[in-house]
């Protein structure tokens, strides 16, 4: 029962959180930067009532509007730009992972003027501007977590920026997730499911991080049966969402582990979505496990008595269809298992035969 906790993320949970709790804002700065993506924030009423918050409680704010998915580090120093020059004293990140992510990164440039995208990697740790996070999706876990995943261009791929970045505070409301197609529902949810799976199978889980991942899997219990029926109602928004959060809490712990880093190119070369891209991965890394006794506990908790049957949902859930070679599974495999940071967190010793057989079967199936 040994073990390090660090939370500093304040949580509001519930409806209208931001409109009830608009001084928090005012409490963290005079000047914000709302970083988003194009459209959703505004269709989803999210950047309404962050915008109404701001306005009555005295607090200025600059929009900026630009991040794609997947955000590169060339659109987080466009954003921090922005910031800079309008001397802004917080930024506030509003929406999925992408931008949560991006807001988090565009803070610690803003802080840090001599940060760039050709030394940030380099740069040591470094602090940021307050972040507050408004999430928009129930997946990523971004808004309870010091990670900000970017993509470097240069380098060809996604990666952690490398710092730590806790958001001072987090909204979740799962109103903004009501109007959510189910495709994206889908693939957010089944990346909340997998933090909860790496997180909880992991090197670094503890007694107290266990908590979070048995209580989401309690949560996902019933989340998996609303999703396969598609019965998207407000109760599955609002468990999908705390479980979501619980996740990023036991991460933000643990770290992930196989299928996140093995996911990476698969979303960078191929362009599937993140949650996808983990999840398309997740069986054949829990069929890899010699010691199945966590496992178990695990399908206890959501109500099935084997893999098999979790396995069932999943392919009710996800049907992904990608060309793939051999060279291109044996190439990312390699690139993966060189990286020995990737590895740690896995619980049992893993050899580059069993990367490419966790790929392998989970991609060329017949």
């Amino acid at each position: 029962m040994e073990f390090k906790f660090t939370m500093p993320t304040e949580i509001y949970f519930g409806e209208e959180v931001i409109l009830k709790n608009k001084e928090v804002f005012s409490a963290i700065g005079k000047k914000a930067l709302i970083v988003t993506g194009r459209n959703s924030a505004k269709k989803n009423g999210s950047y309404d009532d962050v915008k109404t918050a701001l306005t009555t409680t005295g607090v200025e704010h600059i929009l900026f509007d630009e991040v794609e998915e997947n955000p590169s580090l060339e659109t987080i120093e466009k954003g921090s730009y922005i910031g800079k020059i309008n001397n802004v004293d917080f930024v506030i990140g509003i929406g999925g992972g992408s931008p949560m992510d991006a807001a988090k990164a565009v803070a610690v440039f803003i802080k840090n003027p001599d940060v760039n995208k050709e030394n940030i990697f380099s740069s040591g740790k470094l602090e940021s501007i307050p972040v507050v996070a408004v999430a928009t999706t129930s997946g990523t876990g971004s808004e309870v977590t010091q990670y900000s995943i970017v993509t470097s261009i240069k380098e060809k791929t996604k990666k952690n920026l490398g710092q730590s970045i806790f958001p001072k505070v987090a909204f979740l409301d799962s109103r903004y997730t009501y109007d959510l197609p189910y495709d994206i529902t889908v693939n957010t949810a089944i990346d909340a499911f997998t933090h909860l799976v790496e997180g909880y199978l992991n090197t670094n889980s503890t007694y107290m991080s266990d908590i979070y991942g048995e209580k989401g899997f309690e949560l996902f219990k019933y989340c998996f049966e609303r999703l396969v029926n598609k019965e998207l109602t407000v109760e599955f928004r609002n468990k999908v969402m705390m479980a979501s959060a619980l996740a990023g809490i036991q991460i933000a712990q643990n770290g992930t582990s196989l299928p996140h880093g093995m996911g990476y190119p698969l979303t960078y070369f191929k362009g599937l979505p993140h949650g996808l891209a983990n999840g398309v991965l997740t069986m054949e890394y829990l069929k890899s496990f010699k010691d199945k006794t966590k496992i178990e506990r695990m399908l206890n908790i959501l109500g099935f008595s084997n893999l098999e049957e979790l396995e069932s949902i999943f392919n009710r859930l996800i049907d992904v269809k990608i060309e793939i070679t051999e060279d291109e599974i044996n190439e990312y495999s390699k690139n993966f298992f060189a990286n020995k940071k990737k590895l740690e967190n896995h619980t049992e010793e893993v050899s580059l035969e069993d990367i490419i057989n966790i790929y392998r079967k989970s991609l060329l199936k017949n």
